[in-house]
């Protein structure tokens, strides 16, 4: 039977940041904690949390910026340091002092981050179509297939972008989301509703991930990741890692995983052919499934 979601929850954490949240489970059990991307909210793991709240606390958080959550005005604000800090800060909060960390998207970018800094806060980490940020930065300097798969970053980063994807009632949004994806299906009108009400409450916080990221396109007048200057060796992470990768993503292209078992002591990798980046909606039963093989191993 699926366990009751509780959603509405408020996290206020020692920095000052208000995250909401949503649950499920008993607290006590071990800390199952979901980290979504961009443009969506808590709710992108819903069928994960009724899943998996029969044995776990399954936690949910609106990421800073997102739906429900504290959304700062300034770009410095999303700085990467801050948002790994918010995630920390919420483990403790939620009284845990480490998690197993199931994370897509920026949320998965969080994710290797706090895996690769901070690896006593994860004891297992499983990602969903995140990149690790070695061979991200690697491929948008060098490859161009990744740098044209990824020139959608340098134009949210425009300033407007976010007027631009709210125009017409969110058409241009819903473009750009269900553009990156094969079966648009999985986005009907309750779920249509759903966001909708979470873009309205803003989508600067959101865009601002981009525009405070150094990783991304060069254009002519930024080098982008080009101007990091990346040592390998401090790119590890020594906590296992499982990763779900739908290969048809358009934006983050299957060969960012060549070579990651350099970086990782202990990884798997299932490779889904006919998933895209919105693989948690389009097969949220193999999600859930990988979910219990990698949870019980």
């Amino acid at each position: 039977m699926a366990a009751a979601i509780k959603d509405g929850q408020y996290a206020t954490l020692a920095n000052g940041t208000r995250l909401h949240y949503a649950s499920a489970g008993e607290a006590g059990r071990p800390l199952l904690l979901f980290l979504h991307g961009f443009p969506e909210f808590w709710f992108a793991w819903n069928a994960q949390l009724a899943e998996f709240g029969q044995d776990y606390f399954a936690v949910a958080p609106d990421l800073r910026g997102f739906n429900l959550s504290d959304m700062p005005a300034d770009v410095a604000a999303y700085k990467p340091r801050l948002i790994m800090q918010d995630i920390t800060q919420f483990i403790a909060h939620l009284g845990y002092s480490d998690c197993i960390m199931v994370a897509h998207d920026w949320g998965g970018a969080v994710a290797w981050n706090i895996a690769i800094t901070h690896p006593e806060f994860i004891s297992k980490l499983i990602i969903i179509n995140a990149t690790h940020p070695y061979p991200f930065a690697m491929g948008l300097v060098n490859d161009p297939e990744q740098q044209a798969a990824s020139a959608y970053m340098n134009w949210l980063r425009n300033p407007g972008s976010e007027q631009a994807l709210g125009k017409d009632n969110f058409r241009v949004m819903e473009q750009f989301m269900l553009g990156m994806g094969e079966q648009p299906e999985w986005f009907d009108d309750a779920i249509r509703e759903r966001y909708h009400a979470c873009w309205a409450r803003g989508l600067t916080g959101g865009v601002n991930y981009y525009r405070a990221s150094p990783l991304h396109p060069p254009t002519p007048d930024d080098a982008g990741a080009a101007r990091l200057s990346l040592d390998p060796t401090n790119f590890q992470v020594r906590v296992p890692v499982r990763v779900i990768w739908g290969e048809k993503d358009k934006a983050l292209l299957p060969g960012l995983l060549d070579g990651l078992e350099d970086f990782v002591d202990d990884l798997q990798i299932e490779r889904l052919p006919d998933a895209s980046h919105w693989v948690v909606h389009e097969y949220p039963a193999i999600i859930n499934e990988c979910l219990h093989r990698f949870l019980s191993e």
